[in-house]
């Protein structure tokens, strides 16, 4: 088997020892005589599994018991709709959000079509390379809450302060930073984060929902969409995305064995700061983010002739470094650098983008 390093945004890399151990367990999981993938989800053996993955996670990020923790369907861009519809009520239908790039530029655009969005910070003008200082945002306390998105995976932006919203409920879309090192959760009201980056395979959710936000949500939003509805069924109202769901929970006991969140937090801070270092020193690689707000996960550089750019993601895979193109509203490279991404891989990159300028430069 060719051996690569994946520097995907998502779908994205997972552990090797979490393939390994889905790979063993792919036919037969622990003499049950079948593979999760046909397991009932009603089965006593599921049930415990997705018990020991909610304690697990409760355990990892230190999870409140006010909170209630969700694994759910339909990716983030489903809760860019749950989140006004679970919030505005007859009272409050406003909501202040950040626009800091592509991901919250689109949460932006689905709740407006719920009720009123005041833009409270907006770094479009600065082609989303920056963020707002600390504390220089000033929302409404009338407002239904405050959306944020901590890591914008396709600009490279990350805050690394929570905002401080009072007693507004602060919403997060944590899809591309979740686990990456531990947060505060009692300072949100609402985290949620596809699967895809940091927790598992592509079709599962996480939401982690405050319990006095639970049951506010009209009559008519659909079942599917109202945060009750799931916490009322266990996250089972449905056929729920069992495999995706089983892969999570053994990437939440690799973490546990890694050291948990602050092992990660050293270990990522560690990755990012060799690749931003490899990247400044040189004049032919640019990352254009403010260093202050540089994302540990998601690392966006240009070459300084972009029609190197080819040659480049060319010999980048024939040394076995994948999926290093950047997005195409931006173009250049990008390499994510998750939680599975192990620090080889990043010292591999490295290496090969130093080889490739003095061959090139």
């Amino acid at each position: 088997m060719k051996s690569i390093y994946n520097f995907s945004a998502g779908p994205a890399i997972l552990p090797a020892a979490v393939i390994q151990q889905a790979q063993e367990e792919m036919r037969d999981w622990r003499g049950a005589g079948m593979s999760v993938m046909e397991m009932s989800h009603r089965s006593k053996a599921f049930i415990a599994m997705a018990q020991q993955a909610e304690a697990d996670i409760r355990d990892l990020m230190a999870i409140p018991d006010h909170y209630r923790v969700l694994f759910l369907q339909g990716g983030a861009s489903t809760q860019f709709a749950a989140v006004p519809l679970n919030l505005f009520n007859a009272t409050k239908n406003q909501a202040d959000y950040y626009l800091t790039g592509a991901w919250s530029k689109k949460a932006i655009a689905e709740a407006k079509r719920y009720g009123q969005i005041h833009v409270v910070a907006d770094t479009s003008a600065q082609k989303f390379t920056t963020l707002p200082a600390p504390g220089s945002v000033k929302v409404s306390p009338d407002a239904a809450y405050v959306h944020y998105t901590p890591n914008e995976t396709i600009q490279g932006v990350e805050f690394h302060t929570i905002p401080d919203t009072g007693d507004v409920p602060l919403v997060a879309d944590m899809s591309s930073n979740i686990l990456s090192r531990p947060i505060d959760v009692s300072q949100f009201g609402i985290i949620y984060a596809g699967a895809q980056k940091n927790i598992g395979p592509a079709g599962l959710t996480l939401v982690i929902i405050r319990d006095d936000l639970i049951g506010k949500a009209a009559e008519n939003v659909p079942a599917m969409l109202n945060y009750a509805t799931h916490v009322k069924a266990g996250s089972m109202y449905n056929t729920p995305p069992t495999y995706a769901w089983y892969i999570a929970g053994l990437v939440f006991q690799w973490l546990k064995a890694q050291g948990g969140l602050p092992k990660m937090a050293e270990i990522n801070q560690r990755k990012a700061a060799a690749l931003y270092a490899a990247i400044d020193q040189s004049d032919f690689y640019h990352n254009p983010v403010e260093p202050t707000y540089r994302s540990w996960m998601n690392v966006p550089f240009t070459l300084t002739d972009d029609t190197l750019d080819a040659p480049f993601l060319q010999q980048a895979s024939d040394h076995g470094l994948e999926t290093l193109k950047g997005h195409r509203s931006i173009g250049g490279m990008r390499a994510s650098i998750y939680n599975a991404m192990p620090e080889a891989g990043v010292q591999a990159l490295i290496e090969f983008m130093s080889e490739f300028e003095r061959t090139h430069g």
